[in-house]
C-alpha cells in the first residue's frame, strides 16, 4: 500500500511523443497536498495518512478544530500505508514527490451520472426483432425462472440508475508531468467530468 495525491480533472488533449506517435491523455491539476493526520494501529486501529488540499478562506468550527494552525484545507482524503515513519503532519506532498514520466498509477474518480437508464444503454442488452410482428423491440424479456424459485434474484441486470459511481481506472500510464503548472498527463480517459475529484496512486 502506498500513498497518493488529491487532484482534480482538467480536461482531456493530445500529445506528440518522442518518436512522432499521438496520444490522447488526461489533464490532472494537482496542487501540493498537507498531511493533516496520521493514523496509526495504537490508536485508530489502521495505518494512514490523512491529506488534505483545496485551501479555502473559511471552514466550520469543527473543521477548523481539527486542523488547528493547518492550513484550510476543503478537501480531505485517506490512503492505507504500511507505515507512516516517513511523513509528519502539516508536511507538503508534491507531485514530483511521487510521479515521473513512464510511472504506472490507478486512478480514481466518481464517474458522470447518466440518470435512469434501460437495460439496452446500462448493461448492453440486445434489442428485439423489429419485423414479423415483434412487439418486442426495446423490452427487457423474462427476468426469473417460474415458480422456482418464485421470485426474482439480487442483483439481475435491469433498467435503473447509471453512473454517478466510484471507479478506479487501474495501471495508467504516466505520459507527462509539468511540476511548474502541477499537471500530470496520463494516457486514455479517466472517470468523472471536468473539475471532478481525483485520487491518483501509484499501481
Amino acid at each position: 500500500m502506498s500513498i497518493g495525491l488529491i487532484g482534480r480533472k482538467v480536461g482531456m488533449t493530445q500529445v506528440f511523443q518522442d518518436d512522432g506517435t499521438m496520444v490522447a491523455v488526461s489533464v490532472l491539476v494537482i496542487e501540493p497536498n498537507t498531511v493533516t493526520r496520521l493514523r496509526t494501529p495504537a490508536q485508530d486501529g489502521y495505518t494512514a495518512v490523512q491529506l488534505g488540499t483545496d485551501v479555502v478562506k473559511k471552514l466550520n468550527k469543527p473543521e477548523t478544530g481539527q486542523l488547528k494552525d493547518l492550513p484550510k484545507v476543503a478537501t480531505i482524503r485517506e490512503f492505507r500505508v504500511d507505515s507512516v515513519a516517513d511523513f509528519s503532519v502539516g508536511q507538503q506532498v508534491s507531485l514530483m514527490d511521487l510521479f515521473a514520466e513512464g510511472d504506472e498509477v490507478d486512478v480514481t474518480g466518481v464517474s458522470k451520472g447518466k440518470g435512469f437508464a434501460g437495460h439496452i444503454k446500462r448493461h448492453n442488452f440486445h434489442r428485439g426483432p423489429k419485423t414479423h410482428g415483434s412487439d418486442h423491440h426495446r423490452a427487457p424479456g423474462s427476468i426469473g425462472p417460474g415458480t422456482t424459485p418464485g421470485r426474482v434474484y439480487k442483483g439481475l441486470k435491469m433498467a435503473g440508475h447509471m453512473g454517478d459511481e466510484r471507479t478506479t481506472i487501474k495501471k495508467v500510464r504516466v505520459v507527462r508531468t509539468d511540476p511548474e503548472r502541477n499537471l500530470l498527463l496520463v494516457r486514455g480517459s479517466l472517470p468523472g467530468s471536468r473539475g471532478s475529484l481525483i485520487l491518483v496512486k501509484k499501481a
